[in-house]
């Protein structure tokens, strides 16, 4: 692993300027990272593939570019947002039956809530306000033609635009179902800051409702079968992402579950429910009737527990010490290494901007920037 981790320090010191240069070093970075996996994180070569060779490191490029070009302004971190929600659903894509590919509707529900999100999260901007965003948004994805209010209402009234262009309401109705769904369960989160929420409950709608409209979004029309995993699937992510963010949540006073419990008693059981939990929907996705995609199961099996064991080893000091030493075994990488190395790499997060930005500089026909699913690796 210091392998690679050294060669992509050295890169990101030196981004390249000209075709010749990015093709160089797509090749160093791909066969650095190919290396790695196979060592590191027993991947094999249809592993490898469906990540690097045209999977999900193309995803994440052509999303950058069409963000670029849909919106100049757009910042690395908003396409970065936007870009772990376009793998869940092109990942959907291939487990329903289908092609990966940035679709039209996939491309514009992930650039929405990065839009969305940051708007309604912003302290600063007064709960009124929010309100009345929230009722015009509503509005326009029931079909209504209400005008924007403002710059920034129109870039995302443009979105819906795009979803509506590839899917029509009569035909797809389920499809703008799950967008109210979701943009119900966003507002309710808004709860979250405040005492006597129903934390879980409505983690458990917002994690579930955003992973069942990538599913619509992904098929059109989905199976009870898979509708039942996707939206479990999401309640998972929803809650591996709070435990992730629960140092944050805690000093922020956003109330989860994971923030709530810390401090008051160790996180140990609460892990280990939704360990547990993450095997019963991991089980759900595998007998899914159909297609034959084992590697993007393992895949994504192996990224669900990765994703938590990484996350509880971040915030140690929350579980007892004999936890956290059982919990360790279950990671390729100690603790200890994992955390330094994610500490020296935030140091470097301008520089890791500026070598993206030197990939989507270069023609559409050059190499993907090998930009991964993040649950997949370790969190530098």
């Amino acid at each position: 692993m210091d392998h690679f981790l050294k060669l992509l320090e050295r890169e990101l010191h030196h981004p390249p300027c000209t075709r010749s240069e990015r093709m160089a070093m797509h090749e160093r970075l791909t066969a650095a990272f190919a290396e790695f996996g196979r060592t590191a994180l027993n991947l094999n070569d249809r592993h490898l593939q469906m990540l690097l060779a045209g999977g999900f490191s193309t995803i994440g490029t052509s999303m950058a570019r069409d963000a670029r070009r849909f919106d100049p302004t757009v910042t690395v971190a908003d396409i970065f947002q936007a870009s772990r929600n376009a793998w869940t659903a092109c990942g959907l894509q291939v487990l329903f039956g289908g092609a990966m590919c940035l679709s039209p509707a996939i491309f514009a529900y992930s650039m929405l809530y990065p839009y969305t999100d940051n708007y309604l999260d912003d302290p600063d901007t007064p709960a009124e306000t929010k309100r009345g965003f929230n009722r015009r948004f509503s509005r326009r994805l029931q079909g209504d033609g209400i005008a924007p209010a403002g710059t920034g209402e129109a870039i995302i009234w443009r979105l819906v635009d795009l979803i509506e262009s590839q899917y029509d309401r009569g035909r797809y109705p389920q499809v703008f179902e799950s967008l109210l769904l979701i943009q119900a369960a966003q507002e309710k989160s808004l709860r979250l800051m405040s005492a006597g929420a129903d934390v879980l409950a409505l983690s458990f709608e917002k994690g579930g409702t955003s992973v069942l409209a990538d599913g619509y979004l992904a098929a059109g029309n989905l199976s009870p079968e898979q509708a039942r995993f996707v939206f479990n699937w999401g309640v998972f992510l929803q809650l591996a992402d709070d435990l992730q963010d629960v140092q944050e949540d805690r000093s922020g006073g956003v109330r989860t579950i994971f923030s709530q419990t810390a401090g008051r008693e160790p996180l140990d059981a609460l892990t280990n429910r939704l360990m547990q939990f993450g095997g019963c929907v991991m089980m759900q996705m595998h007998d899914l009737p159909g297609v034959d995609c084992l590697p993007l199961r393992q895949l994504i099996s192996r990224s669900c527990l990765s994703f938590l064991v990484r996350s509880a080893g971040e915030a140690g000091d929350l579980y007892n010490a004999a936890y956290v030493a059982a919990i360790e075994s279950l990671s390729p990488f100690r603790f200890a290494f994992l955390n330094d190395r994610r500490r020296r790499f935030a140091r470097h997060s301008g520089k890791l901007a500026k070598l993206f930005e030197a990939f989507l500089a270069g023609d559409p026909d050059e190499p993907a920037f090998p930009l991964l699913p993040s649950s997949l690796m370790p969190r530098f």
